[in-house]
């Protein structure tokens, strides 16, 4: 598979690598690209597997959180390091997450921007408001309907709720029409949750988090509750920095870039 990635900065630098969620892309992290940039490091964002046209295989099971790992240590193969500091939101936090539990020999720092450990996110579905929050999962499980609905009156319907989870109008437009205007693009994001039963069990198996590490959580975020954001600290073991966004909805990175920048600098120089 070929996948779309931008990578700036000197080649030689320390290296920053930036995972998206859903429905973004690369995109999402320009604006916190520019002052890691600055400070002198290396990053790399990927168009993730299903958002990019040269990497999007049929089945689902190509989706499970296994492969997607993968992914990431075959891009940092292919950047030329060993390791590199990861940052992931929403989806990209999950897939961070993984990584740092699974292959902690190639990060030197993780940063995770909005998603919980799994096993946290797994304790608050059960024993709190996380599952209604989270409604969307369920929906997005269903064939056919999710693709209609987004595609709704040219994609209006799903801006109008991207909107109303925060993320400002014009990203919402870009990230709706990318999807729905690329042939492929739009199931290929939505098969990232329908591979979710087929790893039922990975919120109780995924390990603790040894690296050095800072989660980042919103007060404003609608689909990623306090209780799972508060649970998390129970699975990292190694150095760990819960910081907590008042105001600020789930769109961290478009909304407060600079702010979320900072967060992840001082992670990283803290090794």
């Amino acid at each position: 598979m070929r996948f779309e990635v931008v990578d700036e900065g000197p080649p030689d630098a320390e290296t920053i690598v930036l995972l998206h969620g859903f429905p973004q892309s690369a995109r999402s992290w320009v604006d916190v690209s520019r002052p890691l940039l600055a400070a002198g490091y290396r990053v790399i964002a990927p168009d993730q597997r299903g958002y990019t046209p040269g990497a999007r295989p049929r089945p689902r099971r190509a989706y499970r959180l296994e492969e997607l790992v993968a992914d990431v240590v075959a891009l940092v193969d292919a950047a030329g390091v060993d390791r590199v500091h990861l940052v992931g939101h929403d989806w990209g936090g999950g897939v961070a997450w993984m990584v740092a539990a699974t292959r902690p020999d190639r990060l030197h720092t993780l940063t995770v921007v909005s998603a919980p450990h799994p096993r946290a996110l797994v304790k608050a579905m059960l024993t709190g408001r996380q599952l209604l929050q989270a409604w969307h999962v369920g929906f997005f499980q269903l064939p056919w309907l999710p693709e209609a609905a987004i595609r709704a009156r040219g994609g209006r319907f799903a801006v109008a709720l991207l909107k109303r989870s925060g993320l400002g109008d014009d990203l919402a437009r870009a990230y709706v029409d990318r999807l729905i205007d690329d042939p492929g693009g739009l199931a290929g994001a939505l098969r990232w949750y329908r591979a979710m039963p087929l790893d039922v069990s990975i919120g109780r198996r995924t390990g603790a988090v040894t690296v050095p590490t800072t989660y980042v959580w919103s007060t404003g975020d609608v689909a990623l509750g306090r209780r799972a954001a508060e649970l998390t600290g129970r699975w990292v073991t190694g150095p760990f920095e819960f910081t907590v966004l008042d105001g600020v909805s789930h769109w961290v990175p478009e909304q407060v870039p600079d702010e979320l920048a900072g967060y992840i600098l001082n992670r990283i120089r803290s090794v």
